[in-house]
């Protein structure tokens, strides 16, 4: 008999582990030294922790061996129940190995449970023309799972991220609406050790994004349409300064030439017209800045196949002569913007 737990070699085989899991009754996974998960038929194991439950291979009585019942399946705990965490709070979490250097190694995803529910999730990759499932589960209260990674190359095609939750307790008074949530994350955060700081949930600095509404949304949603409306409109004249001050200066103004950051509604446009969009701003912020003695100029381009970054060097070699440009800081933008000098000094 061979249980979860125990110590084994492989009968046919070199190499052993400890056994994790019952995949069938004739199946288990084994994890070797490695830290890796193999699957391994029960028969062709010797189980060094109990050898006295080994077969015998010499006994001359001959008899039935008895079926070898497979573990319960596991019973996962509940989770950590703690007092106030009883808002449906989830986040979606980016946390580089290198927070100094982040695309110099792997950044890893996860799926956060800041509540007192138990959460299932469907995460998936939403492309224009399909939606790729890419890992379902549960998530215990106040816990968190691994659920993706990123690497450099990952960036050049960078799909949206969906999740579909649903969340509840074992006793409930009220009935909880199933979450849907889609993030698009413009790549060039990853190239920033900026975008990356410290947090509650990683000992790492991390970038977090929260997937449920602010608990005070429901509020909110009683308000009358013209409350509503009051409300947006002083968000929009708080928020209006702020992001100004941020992309421009005298000393520098910064331009994301993504056409996401450009305008609203992408649909119907070909390549070829957005291209143009793009150049057209690159031309009337390069003129802008001119106009208002700004010092430097930076218009952030993304790495991808190249052609973006190559069409603003070809207009700034046709149109603005006169400025030298290179490419901007690694350490803020990697290799995805260009820096154009207007005056010295």
């Amino acid at each position: 008999m061979i249980k979860v737990g125990d110590k084994v070699k492989f009968l046919n085989d070199v190499g052993g582990g400890i056994v994790t899991g019952f995949i069938n009754k004739n199946t288990v996974n084994v994890e070797g030294e490695d830290g890796f998960e193999v699957p391994y038929p029960i028969k062709e194991l010797v189980n060094i922790s109990a050898p006295e439950l080994n077969e015998s291979t010499t006994s001359p009585t001959v008899e039935t061996a008895p079926e070898i019942q497979p573990e319960p399946d596991f019973l996962e705990p509940e989770g950590e129940i703690i007092n106030g965490k009883n808002s449906p709070e989830f986040y979606f979490c980016f946390v580089p190995n290198n927070s100094k250097n982040p695309l110099n190694a792997e950044i890893e995803m996860f799926l956060v449970n800041d509540s007192n529910f138990k959460l299932l999730y469907n995460y998936s990759h939403l492309k224009t023309d399909e939606v790729v499932a890419v890992k379902q589960g549960t998530v215990k209260s106040n816990s968190r799972e691994k659920i993706d990674a990123l690497v450099q190359e990952d960036l050049s095609d960078l799909p949206d991220f969906g999740f579909q939750l649903i969340y509840f307790r074992e006793s409930e008074s009220t009935w909880n609406e199933p979450v849907v949530k889609k993030f698009r994350v413009n790549p060039v955060k990853f190239y920033k050790e900026s975008t990356f700081r410290s947090n509650s949930y990683f000992r790492k600095n991390a970038l977090v994004l929260q997937i449920t509404p602010h608990p005070m949304q429901p509020e909110l949603d009683k308000l009358t349409q013209d409350d509503f409306k009051k409300v947006v409109k002083a968000k929009e004249k708080a928020d209006l300064p702020k992001q100004k001050e941020r992309k421009r200066s005298a000393e520098e103004t910064v331009i994301d030439l993504h056409i996401t950051e450009l305008i609203d509604n992408t649909e119907g446009l070909s390549n070829r017209e957005m291209l143009e969009i793009q150049m057209e701003a690159v031309e009337s912020e390069m003129n802008l800045a001119i106009k208002n003695h700004v010092k430097r100029i930076v218009f952030i381009h993304g790495v991808g196949q190249g052609v973006l970054k190559q069409e603003v060097a070809n207009i700034l070699q046709r149109k603005f002569k006169k400025y030298y440009f290179q490419d901007a800081s690694f350490k803020e933008y990697g290799y995805g913007a260009t820096m154009v000098i207007l005056r010295k000094g």
